[in-house]
């Protein structure tokens, strides 16, 4: 109930203020949390250090920081959701390739779009309802029902179908087979369904879904990647579909699938480290 209750003080004073006190009390609390959350601190420390391990310590501190500075502004975006609109969107998110996403669309199959944990997937899935397509998040459920009831509240405002992790299965394969787009955050496995790939120098777990659903539906797999800009602007970036050779061997294609995709996963991850959240001790071993 406690973190209920903050998430709501977060809403209130988000939807009160102009978003830039929205961000600057977002970049106060945020660098607060690095400063007294030394376990996550140092998770996210020893997570760079694999990823750039040329890099110095003073880089990588100075990196650190600015994750949870930038995922401080995240959640201040994401409780400021109700204020979205299509104008806004138009103005604030330059969106590019989604002539890929028209291209893929009529073909029939929907489509697999696949993300990460990084820059703002929420607002990334916000974009796509209010540029009037139809697409589906899967999310996972939060341990308080009234958090998850408040977090899913917040995604459906504007034209945004969710469907939690555990049920995701039956609502994709329906949700592609009405022609719609399926989000997928693919850069860390929540289930016991992964595949053990090479990540970012290191063996990683990530999820099967992505792959399991291109092979079960034909459906083309897109990495859609929305990233935030010094002017705190952002930039959308689809890729081209993705094509696979697969051999017919089920686990064999879904490694190979999920291997090649996840190289497109690397490089945004690379380019933009200090927008990547990912708080917890990522890799096997």
């Amino acid at each position: 109930m406690f973190q209920f209750l903050l998430y709501k003080l977060g809403y209130f004073l988000a939807t009160r203020l102009s978003l830039k006190s929205s961000y600057r009390l977002a970049k106060i609390l945020s660098t607060a949390q690095y400063f007294f959350s030394r376990t996550d601190r140092n998770t996210v420390k020893n997570n760079l250090k694999a990823i750039f391990p040329d890099k110095s310590d003073k880089e990588i501190t100075k990196i650190t920081k600015q994750v949870f500075i930038n995922f401080g502004k995240y959640l201040a975006d994401f409780l400021r959701f109700s204020k979205m609109d299509e104008k806004i969107i138009k103005s604030k998110v330059k969106v590019e390739g989604l002539q890929y996403v028209d291209e893929v669309l009529s073909q029939g199959k929907g489509i697999i779009a696949i993300t990460a944990h990084l820059g703002n997937w929420e607002l990334a899935g916000i974009t796509m309802g209010l540029l009037g397509y139809k697409i589906m998040g899967v999310v996972l459920a939060h341990s308080d029902s009234n958090v998850d009831r408040f977090f899913n509240n917040q995604r459906m405002i504007n034209n945004l179908e969710v469907c939690t992790l555990g049920r995701a299965a039956y609502f994709c394969l329906a949700a592609l087979k009405e022609n719609k787009m399926i989000a997928l955050v693919a850069d860390r496995d929540f289930t016991e369904h992964s595949v053990v790939i090479d990540f970012l120098n290191k063996k990683a777990m990530l999820p099967k879904g992505p792959a399991t659903f291109h092979l079960k539906t034909g459906a083309p797999i897109i990495g859609g990647f929305l990233v935030r800009l010094p002017d705190d602007s952002f930039k959308f970036t689809f890729e081209k579909p993705f094509i696979f050779k697969l051999s017919g061997e089920k686990e064999k294609d879904i490694e190979a699938i999920t291997q090649q995709y996840a190289q497109t996963i690397e490089k945004y991850i690379r380019q933009y480290p200090e927008q990547w959240y990912m708080f917890r001790k990522f890799w096997i071993g």
